[in-house]
């Protein structure tokens, strides 16, 4: 004999909108669906969607922290009281090549899954993953060198501290920084990041208090040389624009924030709301430089000795007051403090992604800080290290940019977000130019014409 379950009574109509059926809202067995009020749309508010597109923003501002080093304070500066407004466009093509770079990477990260490094950690064979992974890890240690000694040459500035003692002292407030990510979270993060970088914003572009002249201006935006000396600082300026461990960590960035996108409605929306972020970040990085060499252009043109930062801090107070000086020098400091930090940070993601190991914050803080600690100890030239780091920097430009263009460019990785054919043809054209400004820059110096 079989046996039936007891049902009990039928229910009559849906539960109440308002009270989904639980125990402590109980449907009304009274009300049908004609009974029922209609569901009514809550208008969205005006200016809801812009809102909700600027709580995506934030990663492309981490990695446009790089664009504004103590390297390219020294050779924004130099430029501009050497050559005045001629190199003007060297500064907006950069930044039009990060914008180009650094928003493939973020696509990257966002439709891969996984960032740059960790792609090409799948896919390398053992022993070039680790020759990669270390011209990688040098390249992000040099580049954190010049931005510990870019700080401590502001600590001197402002308060005489030895440049050892402001090494130090640069190197433990960016490991504070680092804690911020590791405890608080990466929004957290971002936030303290875009504090600094208002503050160098503002510190560099407040020397501007006599507004250039338009015309003369204007004559830098078209494309000339006036030597070898202007074509090594061309390919410096380029050299301290695109680097390579801001492209590392801006495709972990995208990631780490957005997490793998396999929906296509939601990854088109990113995708825009990643082009927001990067021209976004980007302008403001752009705009900061052209300031520091219009800045240097209107003021410092032929005054001796501000091919270093000390002699640029020295002119800039002398020309135009103690107090856009100490601005200057503020801005240097914000500058050297976070951009150390964020190298330290791209440094992890190429390692987590090539060797697949991570090593304690602290451990990794303490190995990255101590070269820098040893140049300043040894008492070599600030100048010359800051020389050096972008000589050094331009080696790792081509295994930055081939393998992001290759990879961004393949259906294989990137499904229907893979770049179009015009996208792929830009990208190759600045890959081009890049590396070959920046082997004309390795060129002058190794033969002493730099």
């Amino acid at each position: 004999m079989g046996l039936t379950r007891s049902r009990g009574p039928r229910r009559e109509g849906p539960a109440d909108p308002a009270h989904p059926a639980d125990p402590a809202h109980p449907a009304d067995p009274g009300r049908t669906a004609d009974t029922a009020p209609p569901l009514r749309r809550v208008p969205r508010p005006r200016g809801a969607r812009p809102a909700r597109r600027a709580t995506l923003l934030g990663p492309a501002f981490v990695a446009a922290v790089a664009y504004v080093d103590p390297g390219n304070v020294a050779t924004n500066v130099s430029a501009g009281a050497r050559f005045g407004y001629l190199l003007l466009w060297v500064v907006v093509a950069a930044n039009l090549m990060a914008v180009l770079v650094q928003y493939l990477s973020a696509k990257l990260g966002l439709v891969a899954g996984a960032s740059l490094p960790h792609v090409l950690g799948r896919h390398l064979p053992r022993g070039g993953r680790l020759l990669y992974w270390a011209q990688a890890e040098t390249v992000a240690m040099a580049t954190d060198i010049a931005e510990v000694v870019g700080g401590a040459i502001a600590l001197q500035l402002l308060f005489g501290l030895p440049l050892l003692a402001g090494g130090a002292v640069t190197g433990v407030v960016s490991t504070l920084l680092l804690l911020v990510k590791d405890r608080r979270g990466q929004s957290a993060f971002e936030h303290t990041v875009l504090a600094f970088l208002a503050v160098i914003a503002v510190g560099f572009v407040a020397g501007l208090v006599v507004e250039p002249p338009a015309a003369e201006a204007a004559t830098g935006l078209l494309p000339a040389f006036q030597g070898t000396g202007s074509v090594l600082l061309a390919a410096g300026i380029l050299g301290a624009t695109v680097m390579p461990h801001a492209v590392y960590l801006h495709s972990a960035l995208a990631h780490d924030r957005h997490g793998h996108l396999p929906e296509e409605a939601r990854r088109t929306r990113l995708l825009r709301a990643t082009r927001w972020d990067t021209g976004l970040s980007m302008l403001i990085a752009g705009s900061v430089n052209a300031a520091m060499l219009l800045l240097a252009a209107g003021e410092l043109r032929g005054m001796p000795g501000t091919d270093t930062l000390t002699g640029a801090h020295a002119a800039v107070t002398s020309s135009l007051g103690q107090t856009v000086g100490v601005l200057f020098a503020l801005a240097m400091l914000a500058s050297g403090l976070v951009s150390t930090s964020v190298g330290c940070y791209a440094g992890a993601v190429i390692m987590d992604g090539l060797v697949r190991r991570r090593i304690p914050l602290l451990l990794r803080r303490a190995l990255t800080l101590a070269p820098a600690l040893a140049l300043l100890a040894a008492g070599s030239d600030p100048t010359q290290i800051l020389v050096l780091s972008q000589v050094v920097l331009s080696f790792g430009i081509p295994f930055v940019l081939l393998p992001l263009v290759l990879l961004t460019s393949r259906r294989r990785w990137m499904g229907t977000s893979a770049n179009h054919p015009a996208t792929t043809a830009l990208a190759v054209l600045v890959t081009a130019v890049v590396i070959v400004l920046n082997a004309v820059l390795v060129w002058l110096l190794a033969t002493g014409r730099g």
